[in-house]
């Protein structure tokens, strides 16, 4: 793979935000997620992927 090229992957939203913090709030957002069960798609960087890692007990990477 180029150093260019990065693997594009799904992100979903599968629990609700109600009673998390403010700043998984403004990470979730980030992401550009708002609602429940929302799929978003990014390029795996380092920066997403920090951001998944950040709120993952929100979230889902789908195939």
């Amino acid at each position: 793979m180029a150093k260019n090229e990065a693997k594009q992957i799904k992100i979903k939203l599968v629990r609700s935000l109600i009673g998390t913090t403010p700043n998984q709030r403004k990470v979730v957002a980030g992401l550009g997620l708002s609602k429940k069960d929302q799929v978003v798609e990014h390029f795996s960087t380092p920066t997403i992927m920090g951001m998944v890692n950040k709120v993952s007990h929100l979230l889902q990477i789908v195939e």
